[in-house]
């Protein structure tokens, strides 16, 4: 594998040797033209001596009128023999600096290459470091190191992920098997023990069901873009989103304050109920009984913000923004006993497609706030 990715490294190194040798070769063919045509015509400018005067010449005897020529010609055979001797030293001189120093200049691509051919899913902690140069490869290497990193956090929260999925999965799963096992064994069942075991097949198998739409929901929604999009009034899905937990809140004795002005943004009308419904879903049964909740929108010149407020337990400011993770709730693992700890999450996917921010927040004295940042509609 090293040996194949080293090819196209060589063959590059290659190249640039050529590509130097030939410069090297016509730039030096330019000289010796040039000095062949200003030698040719200095010597032109000889004296003309009188006709008939005989001079001796290199033990030859020339005449005057032919001084210049055979001048002429003698110094440009010189310059011709001298300058092939040269031109044949500057080109081999080129091209041997030119492979040297390629080699030394490509090898912090020779590095980047041999990492990139040892990486795989299960080796990404393989990384390029320091290079001993500081021009553009260096660059490159700390881009790709850069890469790297994002990768492997990409991969392990994927693992997580799975692992996590996969453990709310069993757990629905694991009790419709142990009721079934446990009422098919009793062979003296009633009628009353086959509806409680179906009772709780119905439980699990919903939330089963809402994990599931949780799993779809996030997948849609998160690095997706949007396919419809509408004027959206933030108060008016919060309000919706009320509707439909406010017996819930009612049963548990929660006092809720609202503030709803008008708050309109551009996006998809059913992820931004998602959105309040998340919120309000977990305002209401992350509480405590008895508790409050409040839910305010923003119009403002660029953006519009919807904020829900509630009481609850106390959540430690430095696990807050482990709440936008998929299976975390308030700060508690996914051993909690009611939802799949994917609301925030799909609230951070689905704000984040419409070009928004969510941000949270304890409350003093117990609870939490989150605040969804959209931009305004044009």
């Amino acid at each position: 594998m090293i040996r194949r990715t080293g090819l196209p490294v060589r063959s590059l190194r290659a190249r640039i040797t050529v590509l130097a040798t030939v410069l090297a070769a016509v730039v030096s063919l330019v000289l010796l033209w040039l000095a062949w045509t200003l030698v040719g015509d200095a010597v032109a400018a000889v004296p003309q001596l009188p006709p008939g005067t005989i001079v001796r010449v290199d033990g030859a005897d020339i005449e005057a009128s032919l001084l210049a020529d055979h001048l002429r010609e003698h110094a440009r055979e010189r310059v011709l023999i001298a300058g092939a001797v040269a031109f044949c030293f500057v080109v081999a001189a080129a091209g041997i600096l030119a492979w040297t120093f390629t080699s030394r200049v490509l090898r912090p691509l020779r590095e980047i290459t041999d990492t990139a051919t040892r990486l795989s899913v299960e080796s990404m902690g393989e990384r390029i470091g320091e290079l001993s140069t500081r021009d553009e490869l260096a660059e490159l290497a700390h881009t790709f190191d850069a890469m790297l990193d994002r990768l492997q956090a990409a991969f392990e929260a994927q693992r997580h992920f799975v692992a996590n999925a996969s453990h709310e999965l069993r757990t629905p799963l694991s009790v419709i098997r142990t009721e079934l096992d446990v009422t098919l064994s009793d062979e003296h069942a009633d009628e009353a023990e086959l509806r409680r075991m179906a009772g709780v097949v119905r439980d699990a198998t919903e939330r089963a069901e809402q994990l599931v739409g949780s799993l779809l929901l996030l997948a849609r929604t998160d690095g997706a873009g949007l396919v419809l999009t509408e004027p959206v009034d933030l108060a008016a899905v919060a309000d919706t989103a009320w509707r439909a937990v406010r017996s819930e809140a009612e049963g548990r004795g929660l006092r809720a304050e609202f503030n709803l002005a008008p708050a309109v943004t551009t996006g998809d009308a059913a992820l931004l109920e998602r959105v309040a419904g998340n919120l309000l879903e977990n305002a209401v049964r992350h509480n405590v009984d008895g508790g409050w909740l409040e839910v305010a929108t923003e119009q403002g010149p660029r953006r519009v913000t919807l904020r829900v407020r509630s009481s609850g337990p106390l959540i430690d400011p430095a696990t807050v923004g482990e709440l936008f993770e998929p299976f975390r709730r308030a700060g508690v693992a996914r051993t909690a006993r009611s939802g799949a700890g994917l609301g925030l999450s799909i609230v951070r996917a689905a704000v984040q497609a419409h070009g928004g921010a969510v941000s949270a927040e304890p409350v003093v004295g117990g609870g939490l706030s989150v605040t969804v940042h959209l931009p305004a509609s044009p």
